[in-house]
């Protein structure tokens, strides 16, 4: 069952789900943060459009600063704005920011401990038509391993104003990855957002192996699902096809891969004895990867891994290649019932 406590969207099993792209949050959270501070400014790389900095744009011309196809020159100019009082964010695609320039957010910008943030768009195999060079998938991994650096992955573009804004008032450098797609909208402006607290959106009702699931009551879980990002709402679909099974799944939004919400993974693993991560990421290095480090470390538990495996993407209907590279809702129910089997 959803959980009532973090009030979110109670349409998000509909078809007729409110959608929107992930990235929208970003220009939303932007106005907000430089409403709030004038020490905000944004930097961007000649795709103000994509990544919704063009309303920043207009609002504020004096705060903003065109750096044309240049996303090394971008993150060195922004490493010293960082350590000058002002507080950038940095935008272009995650393929190319992070990708193209994560050498200078290593020396300038982490090293430094220069307060950027960057916003990488476009992320993940969802975008679907561009192909393999423009769908970042590796950049969880590159950004995590860096000192000093946090993570954030939205799940809609709700959560991705609060990320924006949060962004803006926490010190030093800091990645939030956005999706291009539409995407169903699973939180409302009443939800919680904490940096580096996991919520737990979904949990088993304690009278589900007794057929009566629904009743209010929490029960134990079988299998805990950690995930980030749009695939989110694949992960809430596969629970509740599960409970059908009488499976008990607890699903988890870790939204700051990091740092990780160590207590609250902890917590879960140990009652379910088995977990199952998502992420639409290479399965090395991503959530997957932080979620295993610290489990093999307090309580080793089985693990699958939903995420690309390996591979590349390619040119393709973003759905489509969702299901191609084994991140559907049926994957997710098919590796539940893997781990189940090695508990």
């Amino acid at each position: 069952m959803l959980n009532p406590e973090l009030k979110l969207n109670p349409k998000v099993f509909d078809k007729d789900v409110d959608q929107k792209p992930i990235r929208n949050g970003y220009g939303d959270g932007l106005l907000i943060a430089g409403e709030a501070d004038p020490n905000v400014v944004v930097l961007c790389a000649d795709l103000s459009e994509s990544t919704r900095s063009e309303a920043f744009a207009k609002k504020y011309p004096e705060r903003f600063f065109e750096l044309g196809v240049a996303e090394q020159n971008m993150a060195a100019i922004a490493a010293g704005l960082g350590v000058s009082g002002k507080i950038p964010f940095i935008s272009s695609y995650a393929a190319f920011s992070p990708g193209r320039n994560w050498e200078q957010i290593r020396t300038t910008i982490s090293y430094n401990d220069s307060n950027v943030k960057i916003a990488g768009h476009h992320a993940g195999i969802s975008v679907g038509p561009d192909g393999a060079t423009h769908q970042a998938v590796e950049d969880i991994a590159t950004m995590r391993v860096l000192a000093n650096m946090k993570v954030f992955v939205p799940c809609d573009a709700i959560e991705a104003k609060k990320a924006t804004i949060a962004a803006a008032k926490l010190w030093g450098p800091t990645y939030i990855r956005f999706a291009r797609e539409k995407s169903p909208v699973m939180t409302t402006e009443d939800t919680p957002f904490t940096p580096g607290k996991a919520e737990i959106m979904w949990n088993p009702s304690a009278t589900a192996t007794a057929g009566q699931a629904g009743s209010g009551q929490v029960g134990k879980p079988d299998v805990v699902i950690i995930g980030c990002g749009l695939l989110l709402h694949n992960a809430l679909l596969a629970a509740k096809e599960l409970e059908k099974e009488k499976i008990n799944v607890t699903v988890i939004n870790s939204h700051t891969v990091k740092p990780l919400d160590e207590h609250t993974i902890l917590e879960v693993a140990q009652k379910a004895g088995a977990v199952v991560t998502v992420e639409e990421h290479q399965v090395s290095g991503g959530l997957g990867g932080a979620v295993a480090e610290f489990l093999a470390k307090k309580c080793p538990v089985p693990m699958e891994f939903i995420g690309l495996q390996n591979v590349f993407g390619e040119s393709g209907a973003p759905l489509e290649l969702i299901e191609k590279y084994g991140m559907g809702v049926k994957d997710i129910v098919g590796a539940v019932k893997k781990v189940l089997k090695r508990k």
